[in-house]
């Protein structure tokens, strides 16, 4: 099978110019396990005393390697990371655990380290078997391949993870803490069965600053609540959802940061969340079947959490979803999803903007609404909804995209 479809409408200009992280290898290879023509096997080397952060779907019906990741987070520290596409290796049973013991012995084999500091990943069809010698017969020649992170590299990287995606994805800073230059470099997969909870599809981010794990943690968990748990792009969460921070503390120069609230590590923090939420958009932006990207802010809500659950109720509705798509100003269809969210609202404060353009206010449509400007931002790729639910301060802003029939071209020939 070929990956290769068509460019999302919405796909940027091109594969940004990702920092070398230092402390970082990679190299990718064509297993040939499902996709012809292309890699789909990434290695990563990390050196000793990286540190980890992650955050890991909560489905109940997570992957084998989800599982092992959930194990080996405890410890804190990374050595390596062995990513494959085109088999999820979930709902694969004691085989499936089998599997991913062997593929993380092959590379800590190589790194000479305890298992426990390799990391994996799996995405693709859910349910069948992933043959492991697949994976472990291309581990020693990736290895004999493998450099220092670059451009191309990640780039490469970021291909060999794909599964329906349209377009590679990834995203980075270089920022200082105290007078040293820092780097993040991020990859990211994802296009369908996206609705991350706790995580996203899979996302890997990569910094060469000095951070303990637990104070990584401490920043990574908030940036991923307001990144890849604020998009959706059809409601349906992964169960391979996978988000890893790797921090290799190979940048010299660097001071002893102790907690996540020294100011020395402000611009650090905001070029983290930078690089999340561009990776989380980037992920909507390639929506299956997607022509439209969609901003929805909350205003107005009982909590922020309450707002985010608002705007999740009406990112997730098909039917606001094909409003969009079929460039038709329904509002109504607005106000029946704040009203299924399950959260408090209230009826006759609700006001409702479209595009900057106010269609309701207190409870019913604005006196004298002309729909004409509506209509015209509706036409465009990028389209804004405000709402405001009239009982506190909260508030919230998710991203998503519109459904098309594209998506279900895509999902009904998935396994062909």
């Amino acid at each position: 099978m070929s990956s290769e479809l068509s460019p999302s409408p919405l796909a940027p200009a091109r594969f940004p110019d990702l920092p070398a992280v230092a402390g970082v290898r990679l190299a990718t290879s064509a297993t040939g396990l499902r996709y012809k023509g292309r890699d789909d096997l990434l290695i990563c080397e990390v050196i000793e005393g990286t540190t980890v952060a992650g955050t890991l779907t909560t489905s109940k019906t997570c992957s084998a390697a989800v599982d092992w990741c959930k194990k080996a987070l405890v410890g804190g520290a990374a050595r390596g990371l062995i990513v494959n596409s085109g088999n999820a290796n979930a709902f694969t049973g004691k085989a499936g655990e089998q599997v991913v013991e062997t593929c993380v012995s092959a590379v800590a084999d190589q790194l000479a380290c305890r298992p426990s500091r390799v990391f994996c990943a799996s995405t693709g069809v859910i349910g069948q078997q992933l043959p492991a010698e697949a994976i472990v017969s291309h581990v020693g020649s990736a290895w004999a391949r493998m450099e220092d992170s670059n451009a191309d590299l990640w780039h490469k990287a970021a291909k060999a993870i794909m599964t329906t995606d349209t377009f590679a994805k990834g995203a980075g800073q270089t920022v200082k803490i105290g007078d040293a230059d820092v780097h993040i470099a991020g990859i990211a997969k994802g296009s369908g069965m996206i609705a991350p909870d706790m995580a996203t599809m899979l996302a890997f981010i990569f910094t060469d600053a000095a951070l303990p794990a637990p104070l990584l943690q401490e920043l990574f968990s908030p940036a991923v609540a307001r990144s890849f748990n604020a998009i959706t792009v059809d409601s349906d969460t992964s169960t391979s959802d996978t988000a890893l921070l790797m921090a290799t503390a190979a940048a010299p120069g660097q001071p002893s940061i102790a907690s996540a609230e020294d100011p020395l590590l402000d611009d650090f923090r905001q070029a983290l969340d930078a690089v999340l939420l561009d990776l989380a958009q980037q992920i909507v932006r390639d929506g299956e079947g997607a022509t439209k990207f969609i901003s929805i802010t909350v205003t107005g809500a009982e909590t922020d959490i309450a707002a985010r659950r608002i705007g999740l109720s009406i990112a997730n509705s098909p039917l606001v979803k094909t409003a969009i798509a079929g460039e038709d100003a329904n509002w109504g269809r607005i106000v029946m999803a704040v009203g299924k969210s399950g959260e408090m609202a209230d009826r006759d404060k609700l006001a409702i903007e479209i595009g900057g353009y106010a269609v309701a206010r207190a409870g019913m449509a604005v006196d004298g609404f002309d729909e004409t400007p509506v209509a015209a931002h509706m036409k465009n790729q990028e389209i804004d909804i405000s709402v405001d639910v009239g009982i506190a301060d909260g508030r919230a802003t998710v991203w998503t995209c519109d459904l098309t029939h594209g998506y279900i071209s895509i999902n009904a020939d998935y396994r062909s």
